[in-house]
């Protein structure tokens, strides 16, 4: 599943081509993905202003003039692709070739001449509109916790969520109440970056080692948004680019390869946690 990397590169990818725009005419395929599409979804869409194009943890967020929000989730297989729309031509909006694609499930056509189409395989995406007021109490979100790349993400407030903690670090970052954003790869990551034994219990972590973990998260996260985040199976960009953050790995799907670390002697493990596969090197994570 697309972790914050992968859908903060799409929301720079989409970003040129959306904000700003008005969605001129919305065009939906079926009328489900993961769950139903709201009532009248293409009706409440058409003639509105796409005025920002935001995330927050894995979603996107295009905020609309209309007082309203549009909520997308990737899921596990959902992309977006930009296409040019030739506006002198007539019935362009039942002439998009991506339509044969029976992936293809939802169209956005704006003033300006693009066409945005969303595909989903598994269709595990899902899309929503949101009173933009109620947006920070709404159901996706009102129990988020911070955004790692943002202010309120430090060492304190891991203190405060990890106090009394008895469950393992990889499993707690996991929690989107502790931190927004954060999947497997990335947080596999980053407790490797900071020296950090994925089954250390959460609550025992010292103030120092959680100084680290922070800007361990921080710097693992930047890095991948600037390679465009990690293609494994599914994932490319807005503009088709595959991200490239994979081949810089330290642990995540290297199991029994040499640690990366240097001077490190260890050797990359893999075990369970929360459900998920975990790469470590028991060595130099202590």
């Amino acid at each position: 599943m697309p972790e914050l990397p992968e859908v903060e590169t799409v929301r720079r990818g989409l970003q040129p081509t959306l904000e700003g725009a008005r969605l001129e005419h919305v065009e939906v395929r079926r009328p489900d993905l993961r769950f139903p599409f709201p009532p009248r979804f293409a009706e409440r869409l058409t003639g509105a202003r796409i005025e920002a194009l935001e995330r927050r943890a894995k979603y996107l967020l295009a905020r609309l003039d209309t007082g309203e929000t549009l909520v997308m989730h990737l899921g596990m297989t959902g992309r977006f692709e930009i296409d040019g729309a030739d506006r002198s031509r007539p019935g362009r909006f039942r002439e998009a070739a991506s339509m044969q694609d029976k992936h293809a499930h939802v169209v956005f056509w704006t003033d300006r001449g693009g066409r945005i189409t969303f595909f989903d395989a598994r269709r595990f995406g899902y899309m929503d509109l949101v009173a933009t007021q109620d947006l920070a109490q709404g159901r996706w979100f009102k129990d988020l916790g911070p955004e790692p790349l943002g202010p309120d993400f430090d060492a304190a407030h891991l203190a405060r969520a990890f106090q009394g903690k008895a469950q393992n670090v990889k499993a707690t970052l996991l929690d989107q109440k502790i931190v927004a954003g954060l999947g497997n790869i990335y947080v596999c990551e980053a407790l490797h970056r900071a020296g950090v034994a994925p089954s250390n219990p959460a609550g025992r972590l010292s103030k120092r080692r959680l100084q680290t973990l922070v800007q361990a998260i921080r710097s693992v996260l930047e890095e991948a948004i600037t390679a465009g985040g990690s293609t494994l199976r599914d994932y490319a960009g807005a503009d088709g680019e595959l991200g490239y953050f994979q081949h810089a790995f330290r642990v995540y799907g290297r199991e029994d390869d040499p640690c990366l670390k240097p001077g490190c002697q260890g050797v990359v493990k893999r075990s369970i946690h929360a459900g998920r596969s975990t790469f470590h090197c028991s060595v130099c994570q202590t």
